[in-house]
């Protein structure tokens, strides 16, 4: 008798593997599959190309009715085979421990996120987390701590065994980038000062219109108002950073003559350091050690204050 462990695994079928992607594909772009589950294997899928994987799985992830192509993509076994970080999410919420359904959620904000690549991937993977970073408070309150930066961690493994976007590895760190800030945007409370916005663009650099669309999507309470609360807060910080950005390329953050009263006040003649001290001034104004567009005099007080910061100790 050949027991289990003796059993002979099943011949990988590349054609198998395709009518389970192309099936995941038809749900996301009809919300319905005309073809039957077909359940696939590891070896199935490795008999793919990588771009033949990619094209199919884009066209699931990116469809109007994407949270049908991932179930579908559940049920013929693909996300056990290749994405067991997702299917991980499936049932986690259920239990003892209640809390959102993480998989209904992820599903959620796949599909109302704008369908670009880098911000759907991003919503596939932006909670994966939390599997591994759920706690309960004495009062038996649930928390996820760190849970963006866990998930960034286990993106890279994932990727370093699937390989899935090996070939393009902007999107790769698009991705990545996604998973780790996710939560950075929903943290504006409309109390920010002008710097902290400002030094909020500047960390987020050309990612900001990915993530803050991602943030949008985040949102899936089923409270109305609360939606309408939170998408506008975050509506508000797009519009902060955008005036700011207006404004900044109208005014200069320092005074004009300011170089004039440097050399003045440190007798320093104009050269590269000179340049170098004004540049460290305009990162103190960004981080918000001190107000932009004040007089002259209060930034060389500022610097005698802190000589050996810029170079004049």
């Amino acid at each position: 008798m050949t027991t289990p462990s003796q059993a002979p695994l099943s011949v990988p079928d590349r054609d198998r593997a395709i009518h389970a992607l192309e099936r995941a594909a038809i749900c996301a772009e009809r919300g319905v599959a005309d073809r039957p589950v077909v359940l696939v294997e590891a070896a199935d899928l490795a008999a793919l190309s990588a771009a033949d994987l990619r094209s199919l799985l884009d066209r699931a992830i990116v469809g109007q009715y994407a949270d049908e192509a991932l179930d579908s993509l559940l049920a013929t076994g693909v996300l056990d085979a290749l994405l067991p970080e997702i299917k991980a999410l499936v049932g986690f919420g259920d239990g003892e421990w209640r809390h959102k359904d993480v998989w209904k959620h992820t599903k959620q904000v796949v599909a109302q996120s704008v369908p670009r690549l880098e911000v759907r991937w991003g919503a596939l993977f932006h909670d994966i987390g939390k599997v591994k970073t759920r706690s309960i408070s004495p009062d038996g309150e649930v928390h996820f701590f760190g849970h963006a930066e866990v998930g960034a961690r286990m993106f890279d493994k994932l990727e370093r065994r699937s390989k899935l976007f090996g070939h393009e590895a902007s999107l790769r760190d698009e991705v990545r980038f996604l998973v780790l800030h996710h939560l950075r945007a929903s943290q504006y409370d409309g109390k920010w000062t002008d710097s902290a916005v400002r030094r909020f663009a500047r960390e987020i650099g050309p990612s900001l219109d990915n993530l803050l669309c991602l943030s949008r999507a985040d949102i899936t309470t089923k409270r109305p108002e609360k939606k309408r609360r939170g998408i506008n807060m975050i509506n508000g910080l797009a519009q902060r950073i955008a005036e700011l950005a207006e404004l900044d390329a109208k005014q200069p953050p320092l005074p004009t003559g300011l170089g004039t009263e440097l050399m003045s006040a440190f007798g320093i003649p104009p050269s590269k350091k000179l340049g170098d001290i004004k540049r460290a001034l305009e990162l103190a104004v960004e981080a918000g050690e001190i107000a932009e567009r004040l007089e002259a005099g209060a930034y060389v007080q500022f610097i005698a204050e802190r000589k050996e910061r810029f170079g004049l100790a």
